[in-house]
């Protein structure tokens, strides 16, 4: 390959959406494993965490237990976040859209966005989001639209064909990864031999690995114009009133 480019030292993290708690296997861990497989030869440390396993209640605060919860582990999935310079959202498709966890998961980041960095920038600036999805029958471009909007709303930057999935053919059937359908061995795994996809997982990882690998350079955004404490301490830019302000 021409131009080999050095991501040694980048950070990924992986949430996967799925209903499922572990040990039940997850075909949305199946294509995560593509995207995984590509950074981790590209010598990228890859996180990864099941939502579902974790005791995260609904909510926009940073910690619910505040409001009644009994247990709440975002802080410390939180923490997971901020090491990570690529966060990938993965999430089947249910009734055309992104899982209820996955809502609830871009709730929970909402909660933390009004924290700030060492600039004085909303926290997310400089990481990077992308989405994976999967499922039976249409939903991929409606689902990667919500999360997409939502992450970079957040303050995550979004890079050329951030998103990427799989879906099968319209009604039930086989998910991705499946080896067996009704009696019927599949060979190779449903979806393994889609180009299409193979290619968007491909194109979505390194782009992500681009825009982090980019940003980590140059050390992420530069604080002019975008600092929510230099706002919040009185130093505004000042706004024309329409016409240049000569009215």
């Amino acid at each position: 390959m021409k131009d080999k480019i050095d991501f040694s030292g980048l950070r990924a993290l992986i949430v996967n959406c799925t209903l499922k708690k572990s040990p039940i296997p997850s075909h949305t861990s199946r294509l995560i494993d593509l995207a995984t497989g590509i950074m981790e030869r590209e010598h990228v440390t890859v996180d990864y965490i099941r939502f579902i396993d974790h005791e995260v209640p609904p909510g926009e605060s940073p910690d619910m237990t505040e409001y009644g919860w009994e247990t709440d582990e975002w802080p410390a999935l939180f923490e997971r976040v901020l090491q990570a310079d690529i966060l990938i959202i993965a999430a089947p498709i249910w009734l055309g859209q992104q899982s209820s966890v996955a809502k609830k998961l871009i709730e929970r980041l909402d909660g933390m966005s009004s924290e700030t960095n060492s600039k004085g920038q909303y926290i997310y600036y400089g990481k990077v989001g992308g989405c994976l999805i999967t499922g039976n029958e249409d939903g991929i471009k409606h689902s990667a639209m919500g999360i997409l909007y939502s992450l970079q709303h957040l303050g995550f930057s979004i890079p050329p064909q951030a998103d990427c999935g799989w879906i099968g053919e319209v009604g039930p059937g086989p998910s991705y990864g499946d080896t067996e359908w009704q009696g019927k061995t599949i060979d190779p795994p449903k979806g393994f031999d889609s180009d299409f996809t193979n290619r968007s997982v491909t194109f979505m990882t390194y782009n992500l690995m681009h825009l982090a690998s980019a940003l980590n350079k140059q050390g992420g955004y530069p604080p002019y114009g975008n600092s929510s404490d230099a706002w919040e301490k009185g130093e505004r830019w000042e706004f024309r009133k329409p016409g240049g302000g000569r009215g």
